[in-house]
């Protein structure tokens, strides 16, 4: 058995997320006998009643509040977390933890620094990722169907020929925060002052009528394709984490060439932007039923009804397997790069 430091929580709109999939990940790691510590890095290690308070597994109807995220990161200190004897005593740091702090590399660059192993990519498939404009020219120069967009602020021109409705959203933010759907140049304003709460970079994207899709990658092979049903017009926070809002479908009732198309497409967005251990890939069908590739999630949820875990339990993987399975991958690393590893 291994001890594994669950690093969680974080200063940005996903905070309740991250705690939500690190409450059944660290449940199930310490029901197969591992001995798993936890993290926030905003408050520091975790134990009894703290622990039990923050590892909450459901996640509320809206994000922190932009009052309540600065105060988050006014005590968050990731080089300070690094250093505490949770982490150094480790075999392995499994981040749980979204935004630009788990997402972008930003911790993953102070645990290769100090000589950790951790479970995900490094920072440099982190930072790519994360970046969702230049995630998208990965995608393009790889070949990998993306629909149009650009980068705010943009003239009417290249607005026009996005064309409306238009999806307003941070460049750097996952989980759908601050995104917007827009209709007409009269919404755009009020639309950019809720992506800018979040991050400095806003993107505008072709909106695109079709399906939901969604790929597993675990190691070097694609997961089960699935389906997202959302009832709001797009896969908005509120569908993500209320239950109800949204029916997901695994495995996919998709024809097979859809499915092989997928999945190798899959394959090959988390291989252009230099990904490793997992990820989940996005997917929506334009207006002529082409799959368009949205996004590739380095960190995504981890809750047992997560997409990830779904994908992987429609193709034959427990979740508690699949847990084991990222863990052992960094064990893997850990053990070739350092010879005094047990």
């Amino acid at each position: 058995m291994s001890r594994i430091a669950v690093v969680t929580g974080g200063s940005t709109g996903e905070r309740d997320v991250a705690f939500a999939g690190a409450a059944q990940a660290v449940a199930e790691l310490r029901s197969v006998g591992h001995f798993v510590s936890v993290i926030d890095t905003v408050t520091g290690a975790l134990a009894g009643q703290s622990e039990a308070q923050l590892l909450e597994p459901a996640v509320g109807r809206l994000p922190p509040t932009p009052e309540e995220l600065r105060v988050f990161a006014e005590r968050e200190n990731l080089a300070e977390i690094v250093q505490l004897p949770e982490l150094r005593l480790a075999d392995v740091v499994f981040p749980i933890l979204h935004g630009r702090q788990g997402e972008g590399g930003e911790l993953q660059s102070l645990l290769d620094d100090a000589g950790l192993f951790y479970a995900g990519s490094d920072p440099a498939g982190s930072a790519l990722a994360m970046d969702k404009n230049a995630a998208k020219q990965a995608f393009a120069d790889a070949a990998i169907p993306t629909q149009p967009w650009c980068m705010w602020p943009a003239d009417p021109e290249t607005i026009e020929r996005l064309g409306f409705p238009l999806i307003v959203k941070p460049s750097k933010v996952g989980s759908s925060v601050g995104l917007s759907v827009v209709h007409s140049h009269d919404e755009m304003s009020a639309a950019i002052d809720v992506a800018t709460i979040y991050d400095n970079e806003v993107m505008l994207e072709q909106f695109l009528p079709g399906r939901e899709l969604t790929v597993g990658v675990l190691g070097d092979r694609a997961l089960a394709v699935g389906e997202i049903l959302p009832k709001h017009e797009l896969f908005d926070y509120e569908c993500k984490y209320t239950p109800g809002m949204t029916d997901e479908i695994f495995p996919a009732e998709i024809d097979e060439g859809l499915r092989d198309r997928l999945q190798i497409q899959a394959l090959a967005a988390h291989r252009a932007l230099l990904l490793r251990d997992f990820s989940r890939v996005d997917f929506k069908e334009d207006a002529e039923g082409v799959p368009q590739c949205l996004e590739a999630n380095t960190l995504p949820g981890l809750t047992a009804t997560s997409l990830l875990p779904q994908s992987a339990a429609a193709a034959g993987i427990p979740f508690g397997d699949m847990l084991e399975e990222i863990c052992s991958m960094a064990i893997a690393r850990a053990r070739m790069g350092n010879k005094d590893y047990p």
